[in-house]
């Protein structure tokens, strides 16, 4: 212990932003090192902030600190300039926190608002890690991952492992506790007149699309079909009211919200998902074992959505259809064979479980004990 009281041999510092899949990883781990007697810090950002659950079981709330951050974008002087200032005073303040709190580690998990913290880490002789959570290395990590003592992979990287980093682990996704309970429910296919549970959702970005394809699409569905639908679907704000509308004219039962906060629940009671593919929702799904139909998204960086959904795919676990190519018809056709078909997507359930990998979170505390003791 130092001269405050603070163990810094046992006080980690994890730093993740901008999106729940780069802050629902961090969050396993913290929760995971904080059970191991480990003083846990999580830096972030305002617009990742929410996603955090503090209190009981979570990271404490006086150890999440907010950060200045910024992507940096191209194009415009003033607002790269403005980026470089918010990313600038992020490292600063970055700085303080490194020496009051001196952490034995910092570990980075993608997104700009890790850059500052990192840097920072660099720069006062504070060892690295990194996790990167999709099959191809986001340009936050690609830019840190030099600095970094191990690169620790969520997914197989496409085109192998030193595609990442010649000192790339791969370890897989670190699970919440609340998706590894879920992972305890078996698969309970639907019979043929049976409710149907169908589980819509696009992460942070893209559920626009599903609010706009869905409707016609299910209209396609023959009356017995629908009538045994009950939809759970994720939507922006802006298109709830339509959304509900459309459903209710076919009389089709459905929950509509711009968050679930019990995500992994609804991803085990669902028969069938219909969702995008970032790297947690890829790991959770398979972690949990639903079969599923994956649109990764088209405008996600380096087209790593793909490449995540392609990886579960290859195991039989889902089925990958890029947004280009999906039409209404083509979706009606996909919802109408899962719900006449439970035993094929029973099967595909075992498919996806047998590509979950729900002991990443030990893999990766261990990786973080190891360097933190070797100093």
């Amino acid at each position: 212990m130092d001269s405050t009281g603070i163990n810094t041999k046992k006080t980690v510092f994890l730093a993740a932003g901008g999106t729940g899949g780069h802050v629902f990883p961090a969050e396993a781990l913290g929760q995971a090192l904080q059970e191991r007697g480990f003083n846990v810090h999580m830096l972030t950002d305002s617009r990742a902030r929410h996603f955090i659950i503090t209190g009981k079981g979570g990271i404490k709330d006086d150890k999440v600190h907010v950060l200045s951050a910024a992507t940096v974008a191209g194009g415009n002087p003033l607002r790269l300039g403005g980026s470089l200032w918010q990313l600038g005073r992020g490292f600063c303040q970055s700085v303080r926190l490194i020496r009051r709190f001196k952490p034995c580690l910092v570990m980075g998990f993608g997104g700009y608002p890790t850059v500052p913290p990192l840097l920072a880490a660099r720069f006062l002789r504070v060892p690295i890690l990194i996790h990167e959570q999709n099959s191809v290395m986001g340009r936050a990590n690609r830019l840190l991952a030099r600095f970094a003592r191990a690169v620790a992979a969520g997914l197989p990287p496409a085109g192998g492992p030193a595609a990442f980093s010649a000192k790339t682990v791969i370890v897989g996704n670190p699970l919440r506790p609340s998706v590894l309970a879920a992972a305890q429910r078996p698969y309970q296919a639907a019979g043929d007149k049976a409710p149907f549970n169908l589980l819509v959702f696009g992460g942070s970005q893209g559920a626009s699309f599903f609010s706009a394809i869905m409707p016609p699409a299910l209209a396609l569905l023959p009356p017995a079909l629908r009538a045994r639908l009950v939809i759970t679907q994720q939507a922006r704000a802006a298109d709830e009211a339509e959304l509900r509308a459309a459903y209710a004219k076919m009389a089709i039962k459905a929950e509509i919200a711009v968050f679930f906060r019990d995500l992994p629940a609804l991803i085990a009671k669902a028969q069938f998902i219909i969702a995008r593919a970032g790297a947690s929702t890829v790991a959770e799904i398979a972690a949990i074992g639903r079969p599923a139909l994956l649109v990764p998204y088209p405008q996600a960086l380096d087209h790593d959505q793909r490449h995540n959904a392609q990886s579960l795919a290859a195991s039989g676990g889902a089925i990958m259809v890029e947004q280009a190519a999906l039409t209404a018809p083509g979706l009606a056709e996909i919802v109408t064979k899962a719900m006449q078909n439970p035993q094929d997507l029973a099967r595909q359930a075992q498919l996806a479980a047998r590509a979950g990998q729900r002991d990443a979170v030990d893999r990766l505390a261990a990786l973080v004990i190891k360097h933190c003791a070797a100093g």
